[in-house]
């Protein structure tokens, strides 16, 4: 940080310094009744996550959703809740990511590395502000989204802007793209699913990749989500040497009774089953760190309906999360998008 000469009483002047701010989708603060509460209305206030006319999504959402919905969402979030910190995995694994990438990158002593979620805490605002304070006045915001969305990388970003929008000495951005056919995500996905299956005493008959779903009038509407998910796909089973009957992309996590991106994962799997599948894996290529829709949606209900129509062996495929191969793609992003400024 470059050291100012200021004239007296000058309020005091930081500058000079890099942030680097990895950005997730969110936590609820608690597993209660009120913590879920909250986290479900921004959420599912978002316009860009649900772009359905304010005049009917209102009294849907504030008088059906966020009375019923709350509480069972809370018992599947405590299914999996990291009780020793009293927070949601996904917040767990992102503070480990960012304090592993300041590692990797410690060799640049202008360069600080936080994070922050678009939902709930830590906020993007809060982050902003706090890296500005350390005289960040350039800051690289990363997305921990491998496949673009208007759903979860320019909702990422729109919130980041509008803490900028507030600030009388904005820091200078730049928005690191997606990675959905960068070489670095697709070697580290291949690697750690062949090291997960050599863990098994068994070959699994199938894999399964699994993206998170969107209505299908999204795709219909420009979003290049669903485009971007299907070159991950290809590219994965290219990397892992699998013919094509023996992986499936599919897409999970649909709400509502819109059609959504198909071949949806549940019904997928029961098909697979009903059809004598019976060893099954599961790999979810995006998401960057486990949460809810991986470790209870895919490793327990998909494996629950897996069985129930007589499969046998399933596995989950963990994400990237902070391991080493993990690290490795977000460094590649980060040192790739940081060129110039160091």
């Amino acid at each position: 940080m470059r050291a100012i000469r200021l004239p007296e009483g000058h309020p005091p002047v930081r500058k000079g310094r890099i942030g680097v701010l990895l950005l997730n989708l969110g936590t609820p603060d608690a597993t209660d009744y009120w913590s879920m509460r909250r986290y479900l209305k921004e959420f599912l206030s978002d316009r860009r996550v649900i772009e359905v006319p304010r005049l009917l999504w209102w009294p849907l959402l504030n008088l059906i959703i966020l009375t019923t919905r709350p509480g069972r969402k809370g018992k599947d979030y405590a299914s999996i809740w990291n009780n020793e910190q009293n927070e949601g995995p996904l917040k767990t694994i992102t503070r480990a990511q960012a304090e592993r990438l300041a590692a990797r990158l410690a060799d640049d002593p202008r360069i600080l590395v936080d994070f922050a979620m678009r939902y709930q805490n830590p906020s993007t605002k809060s982050r902003i502000e706090a890296l500005r304070a350390e005289g960040c006045d350039r800051i690289l915001l990363v997305p921990l989204y491998p496949q673009y969305a208007a759903a979860t990388t320019a909702t990422a970003c729109d919130q980041a802007f509008r803490a900028l929008m507030a600030m009388r000495w904005q820091p200078y951005i730049r928005v690191a793209p997606a990675y959905a056919d960068e070489p670095a995500y697709i070697a580290a996905l291949a690697a750690s699913i062949r090291a997960h299956l050599a863990t098994l005493t068994w070959e699994p008959e199938v894999l399964v990749a699994t993206f998170h779903g969107m209505p299908q009038k999204y795709l219909e509407k420009g979003d290049p989500y669903h485009c971007e998910c299907q070159k991950t796909g290809r590219l994965l089973r290219e990397a892992l040497q699998w013919p094509q009957e023996r992986f499936r992309v599919t897409f999970q996590s649909r709400f509502g009774n819109d059609p959504w991106l198909q071949p949806y994962t549940d019904e997928t799997v029961a098909a697979l089953a009903k059809s004598g599948i019976r060893r099954l894996a599961l790999v979810a290529p995006g998401f960057s760190a486990d949460c809810l829709e991986t470790l209870e949606e895919l490793d327990v209900e998909n494996r629950e309906i897996f069985t129930h129509h007589g499969g046998e062996h399933f596995t989950y495929v963990p994400a990237l999360n902070a391991g080493d191969a993990g690290i490795d793609v977000i460094e590649t992003v980060v040192r790739r998008e940081l060129q110039g400024w160091l």
